[in-house]
């Protein structure tokens, strides 16, 4: 579905005539090939004329819109990452930089319901389940008609993963799988505390701190429930957060991902990839922040100026523009120079999400100091993203969590990488 689209779209994908040379060599960065151009104008569309007009019901009523999220299978975007054997679209993480970034730009929540999905559970799925695996869930899971996400944090273990308690023994052909996961995003699906269909659930299965393997748990499994539904969150209200747990949840041996014990090295190579895209989830809050800011200082009048003839929203325009292109390159160099297949990219993962959270509500903080009293309310949308970017501080990785792991990536490597 996604080749067709793309190859119809192909003629407007790439607008880059006019351009100085400077601008054009920007563009093939964030859109290296006809393909990406055609993608990004896609799913621009679609989120300006399907997202954008839901999102401040969804989020006030705190609900995932689900039949609209199925939608992004009907257009090949659920399975961005994934082999189109597998029912997938066989594109690269640029792709997925670009569809995080156009979806967050009008719908940060919505979005990271599609991260949760097609990258915690679809792309991780694709790098490290066997064949059968792969053929079971990813159709369902790159259509629409199966909705998935991963399990990683527990109420005691956020930052700390590998200090996870869940824990599964092995019994016979199967595990014994026990123990609580928290935040996860998909947990639920509606307000009558339907679960998402299929998890990957990371566990403990050996005495090592590394010793780690993971699950495909399904909905309807014995012992399989939802804890909590949790609400009244600061922000991403439109995407469902929940707490699930596993009492004796019985897994075949034939659910195991990967090797037994052998998941950490899974957990970080798909770290990366999320923390690129959630890098890229700042830049889409960061640029429609922004674009209001701007549009705004050119129309309201103050002392009979507009307000961007006053330095203070000089600054505040011009800050923000420089820190949204420093973003926005990293973030794009970074996926540009990305294997999905492989894990390394340890030091740039941090770094971006690092810097583009930061960025990302800055510049959001901005946009509501110009814009006043205005900003501070629902109508200019504004005041959601700066509270939807305060996650990208946290999950994933948080700030401190970045700071302490490119330190101990100098430490051991002795190399930043500077020059």
């Amino acid at each position: 579905m996604l080749t067709r689209l793309l190859a119809r779209n192909a003629a407007v994908s790439c607008r880059t005539a006019t351009v100085p040379t400077t601008t054009r060599s920007l563009s093939t960065i964030f859109t290296p090939s006809e393909e990406h151009g055609s993608l990004r104008e896609m799913v621009n569309q679609f989120s300006e004329q399907e997202v954008e007009p839901q999102a401040l019901e969804h989020n006030a009523k705190e609900i995932f819109n689900v039949p609209l999220f199925r939608k992004c299978g009907d257009l090949g975007l659920l399975g961005i990452t994934v082999k189109e054997e597998y029912g997938g679209s066989g594109m690269d993480a640029t792709a997925a930089v670009i569809v995080h970034e156009e979806l967050s730009a009008v719908d940060p929540a919505f979005c990271l319901s599609y991260l949760a999905h097609s990258m915690l559970f679809v792309n991780n799925l694709h790098v490290n389940g066997s064949e059968e695996q792969k053929h079971e869930y990813l159709p369902g899971a790159c259509d629409g008609s199966r909705i998935g996400g991963m399990c990683m944090s527990e109420p005691g273990a956020g930052t700390d993963v590998m200090g996870m308690s869940t824990r599964a023994v092995e019994d016979g052909d199967d595990y014994i799988l026990n123990g609580t996961k928290m935040w996860i995003t998909n947990g639920c699906i509606d307000d009558s505390g339907e679960t998402g269909d299929t998890y990957l659930v990371y566990a403990r299965t050996g005495e090592k701190r590394a010793d780690i393997s993971m699950f495909i748990v399904d909905k309807g499994t014995p012992g399989f429930t939802l804890g909590q539904k949790i609400e009244n969150k600061c922000g991403m209200r439109a995407s469902m957060t929940a707490e699930l747990v596993f009492d004796n949840v019985r897994v075949p041996k034939s659910k195991i991902v990967g090797n037994i014990n052998g998941a950490s090295i899974c957990m970080m190579r798909n770290l990366e990839i999320e923390r690129v895209v959630l890098a890229a989830m700042s830049v889409g809050i960061a640029r429609r922040c922004l674009e209001a800011m701007t549009a705004y200082s050119g129309e309201r009048n103050a002392f009979g100026q507009s307000l961007n003839n006053y330095g203070q929203i000089q600054k505040n325009i011009a800050e923000s523009y420089a820190e949204f292109m420093a973003g926005k390159m990293y973030t794009y160099n970074t996926s540009n120079n990305m294997d999905l297949e492989k894990a390394g990219n340890v030091l740039d993962s941090d770094g971006v999400k690092l810097y583009c959270g930061v960025m990302g509500k800055s510049i959001a903080d901005r946009a509501i100091q110009t814009m006043g009293g205005n900003g501070y309310v629902g109508e200019y949308r504004v005041e959601q993203l700066w509270r939807d970017s305060k996650l990208l501080e946290i999950g994933g990785g948080t700030n401190e969590a970045h700071h302490k792991n490119i330190t101990n990536w100098y430490k051991k490597t002795g190399s930043l990488n500077l020059r």
